[in-house]
């Protein structure tokens, strides 16, 4: 296992889809990097998991709707979503990567695909 790493170099090409890479998983939590280039969820397909997530935006810029409207974040931003609370990316930045630090909290084994 990757001791050091550094989640903003070596980039995998993320124009033709997300790309989803697990940074750590220990029982009950898993932290991942996601790199996105233009890709947003489908309007008919949100996000809707059983455990809590927290992202952190580490370059680019991308918008998140959730119950209660939609948040802009750009690199520093981060955002708490509670579980079982439906959310989609409506935006991330098409032209450079969106980079973002996802924290899965409280995710059972069978929750990851």
């Amino acid at each position: 296992m990757e001791t050091i790493g550094n989640l903003l170099t070596a980039l995998p090409p993320a124009r033709e889809e997300e790309r989803f890479r697990d940074i750590l998983r220990r029982p009950g939590c898993r932290i991942e990097q996601i790199v996105s280039h233009g890709q947003v969820t489908p309007v008919d397909r949100p996000y809707c998991q059983a455990h809590d997530e927290w992202v952190l935006v580490l370059a680019g810029a991308a918008r998140v709707e959730m119950a209660g409207g939609e948040t802009t974040l750009t690199a520093g931003d981060h955002l708490f979503i509670p579980a079982n609370l439906s959310h989609r990316v409506t935006y991330t930045d098409p032209g450079q990567p969106t980079v973002w630090l996802a924290v899965h909290i409280g995710e059972a084994a069978s929750d990851h695909q």
